[in-house]
């Protein structure tokens, strides 16, 4: 009879017991013997089922695989595997029968959950497979214990989670619906207008102030475009409102106004416009107030320092005159002492003549009460002229001048040319004021599209900090360079760039400038369609001439 190797793999599994009951000590001989040969450990042997019971009952000797015969004195086979069964559920249970009892044996099966019966006598190579068949069946079965009971515990966790979950989006619910009804509360009773658009300006939402603003009804405005209901303050800007539109920053623009159609009123406004992204799509708040009032205290400031400035001059101007009599000596004889104070005095009150008049001229251009008077006149000799006029002002630095006027040679511009003359002075003063001695100065002229005139004064001076950039051009706004522990450098009252921009834009044109710290400043104009223009304002040109002789 053969014998399968088997018993060297049971080895290994250090934790494996098999409990053999057999009241006939020739059987428990001969399965000890099977055992050593197939080197089968950790078995205990019982001639008594009873003694067996009560070793099992110690809950550290469970095993994996009992094998009890069926008739033995004062408890049965399978009477003994099924109290072992109420023990231990999991244990393989294996019974040794007679032929003559084969018919308990499976009844045994079905009724107490016996896993083998062997019939007497065995085949040594059968009961050691299912030796092994019924190890590895407590093994799986512990196993798949083992995995239910983490199961349940997962699933009760899990449960206790859901329940946890199920309260917290409850309570976030309702914390989210409150934000919600206090946000509707706030978007539908803002004192300002809010308005939510595509990029085209498409109209998605508005709250109730923006219906009281434009005198329509939300139903008509949901059916129009942004752009249909605001429009620019200057019809000549022609400037919608949706191409403000910055994708990653706030914008806010003041040159916008928009027709109440109730009452026909024309209402200024100011617009805070924000990038958004709802429900995936690039959207875009605007947030409108209305300025009339802010626009009438404007108005109040600007007529008040209009008049003001406007009374200053003639005692200014009455002033100079009487200190140049004193000076020059109409009124008599004065010492060096007394003329030292007299020059300081005239000198102080033409600055005060000066800033007066800068006031006045910008009253005039926001206003539009100031007219241009445009004439054709040759643009390269009107630089050098300035140029030579300003020559006094660049010697003060050794300053040299550098003419780049070869494009517009034989070039006649159409322009005011006072006003122009104030921007280029005002821009060649600003250039020598912040260049080092023995600085450069260059003035450039090109023609672009043949019709339309471009002019850069170029410094290699301080230059302008990045974030003043922005504010340059803003009234009163005044910029100091410091090159020393004692030298301070002013653009004195900060409205030379502010009119200077006035003016260009009146001519439709524009004024901007690029610098970089340390390395000076290029200011550029461009005057549209200047060149080459017939000059239709002769009579005009004439009037303004006598105007200015009468001054």
């Amino acid at each position: 009879m053969g014998i399968i190797k088997f018993g060297q793999n049971i080895n290994n599994r250090s934790n494996i017991e098999i409990i053999v009951v057999d009241d006939d000590n020739i059987v428990l001989d001969s399965l000890k013997t099977l055992f050593e040969i197939e080197n089968i450990k950790n078995v205990r042997f019982f001639n008594s089922p009873i003694d067996a019971f009560k070793f099992l009952k110690d809950k550290n000797n469970k095993p994996k695989v009992v094998i009890s015969d069926f008739l033995m004195p004062h408890i049965n086979g399978i009477e003994f595997l099924a109290k072992v069964k109420t023990l231990y559920d999991d244990v393989s249970l294996i019974l040794l029968t007679g032929y003559a009892d084969k018919e308990n044996a499976i009844k045994a099966i079905n009724e107490i959950g016996i896993y083998k019966y062997i019939e007497k006598p065995w085949d040594n190579d059968r009961l050691i497979l299912n030796i092994k068949n019924a190890i590895e069946r407590n093994e799986l079965i512990l196993s798949l214990k083992d995995k239910i009971s983490k199961l349940d515990k997962a699933n009760k966790e899990l449960e206790k989670y859901s329940f946890n979950l199920e309260n917290i989006i409850e309570e976030k619910t309702k914390v989210l619906n409150d934000t919600n009804l206090k946000l509707n509360a706030i978007f539908e009773n803002c004192a300002d207008s809010i308005v939510l658009i595509n990029k085209s300006g498409k109209i998605h939402r508005i709250n109730q102030e923006f219906e009281a603003l434009t005198g329509l009804c939300k139903d008509i405005i949901l059916k129009k475009n942004i752009n249909d209901l605001i429009c620019a303050t200057k019809l000549s800007l022609k400037k919608k409102i949706t191409s403000c539109i910055d994708n990653e920053k706030n914008v806010i623009v003041r040159d916008y106004e928009t027709k109440n159609k109730i009452n026909e009123h024309i209402i200024p406004l100011e617009i805070s416009i924000a990038p958004a992204i709802i429900d995936d799509n690039p959207e875009y708040i605007l947030v409108i107030r209305n300025i009339t009032i802010q626009k009438q205290m404007e108005k109040l400031r600007d007529d008040f320092i209009a008049t003001l400035t406007h009374d200053l001059r003639t005692p200014l101007l009455a002033s100079i005159q009487t200190l140049t009599y004193l000076i020059d000596g109409t009124l008599g004889e004065i010492n060096e002492k007394q003329m030292k104070f007299l020059k300081a005095m005239k000198a102080t009150n033409c600055d005060m003549l000066g800033l007066v008049n800068a006031l006045l001229e910008v009253y005039r251009y926001e206003e539009g009460k100031l007219n241009l008077y445009k004439e054709n006149f040759y643009i390269n000799e009107f630089i050098e002229k300035i140029n030579e006029q300003l020559e006094s002002l660049y010697i003060t630095k050794n300053i040299k001048v550098k003419l780049c006027l070869n494009q517009t040679r034989n070039k006649q511009v159409f322009a005011d040319k006072n006003e122009l003359r104030r921007v280029i002075v005002n821009l060649c003063g600003n250039a020598v004021k912040f260049s080092k001695e023995d600085g450069e100065i260059s003035i450039k002229t090109s023609i672009l599209n043949e019709n339309d005139l471009k002019l850069t004064v170029e410094d290699k001076g301080e230059g302008i900090n990045k974030n003043e950039l922005p504010k340059i051009f803003n009234r009163f706004q005044s910029f100091e360079v410091k090159r020393d522990e004692n030298l301070k450098i002013s653009n004195s009252t900060g409205l030379g760039l502010y009119l200077s921009k006035k003016i260009i834009e009146a001519h439709n044109g524009k004024i901007w400038v690029e610098s970089r710290k340390g390395f000076g400043s290029k200011f550029t104009i461009l005057l549209l369609n200047s060149v080459n223009v017939k000059n239709n304002n002769d009579n005009i040109l004439e009037e303004r001439k006598s105007e200015i002789l009468k001054v």
